[in-house]
């Protein structure tokens, strides 16, 4: 599949004239914890030459470029793609430090060299906090519930535990929040659970898991009371931003 995925982007350098500086998996193949039948997302960054920056018209600043029951390809323009960074856009860190990288370049080392300076923890927090609220309380309430969805609202809360802690951005990987923050007594249940799923259909239902639901519970009421009182965060200057993004245009 490698080699499928970096045929797309050739495809799209030449038909969309542009110059891709990264490009990475985003998904459960990233995140550790995909099924035999999880589809491939991935995402790059792109670069158009300096003139397209010049013009008066808004153009658009992404591209969406294949999406079937294998392959989901798209990305996101450089210069939105800096704007997103300077307000501490969580997806970002992710797409900067996932463990699969189909494509890079020494313009997005600079980038990636300085990106952990722009991380704002609250901001990063409520984006986690949001993600598992909302995949709990769609998929996880009823009888029978979907086995991947445990692990859309996991990951979000131990990423929430490592900002806490540690006030940077969490890794990808889930295995390695579950072994620095999942409490001992669940990392042999969460441990089968992410057996199955790796080993299971997407669509795999079970029966609802009422202790790691109550864990769940438990752990979001925790990160909301100490979100409350983290101080607030002041966005740094563009002037690093603005150099790399006139380096990057101007070659």
């Amino acid at each position: 599949m490698r080699e499928t995925i970096l045929r797309e982007l050739e495809k799209i350098e030449e038909s969309e004239g542009v110059k891709i500086l990264h490009c990475v998996e985003s998904g459960s193949r990233a995140w550790g914890f995909a099924s035999p039948d999880s589809d491939y997302d991935v995402r790059f960054i792109y670069a158009h030459p300096a003139e397209f920056y010049l013009k008066l018209e808004n153009a658009r600043d992404v591209i969406e470029w294949k999406l079937d029951d294998i392959l989901d390809i798209n990305g996101w323009d450089i210069k939105k793609t800096l704007q997103l960074l300077h307000s501490s856009n969580p997806t970002l860190f992710e797409w900067s430090s996932s463990p699969v990288v189909y494509k890079t370049t020494d313009e997005w080392a600079k980038i990636a060299e300085i990106a952990g300076s722009f991380f704002l923890k609250k901001t990063g927090m409520h984006h986690y906090l949001h993600m598992a609220k909302k995949n709990f309380a769609e998929y996880l309430t009823a009888e029978r519930v979907k086995l991947k969805k445990y692990f859309y609202v996991l990951r979000p809360i131990l990423a929430c535990m490592w900002i806490l802690d540690r006030g940077t951005p969490p890794p990808m990987l889930f295995n390695e929040l579950a072994e620095s923050y999942l409490c001992e007594e669940l990392k042999p249940r969460v441990g089968n659970l992410l057996e199955i799923k790796r080993n299971s259909p997407e669509i795999n239902l079970i029966e609802r898991d009422d202790i790691l639901n109550d864990y769940i519970i438990a752990s979001i009421a925790k990160i909301e009371q100490k979100l409350e009182f983290l101080p607030k965060e002041h966005e740094r200057s563009w002037d690093e931003l603005d150099k790399i993004f006139l380096e990057i245009i101007d070659n």
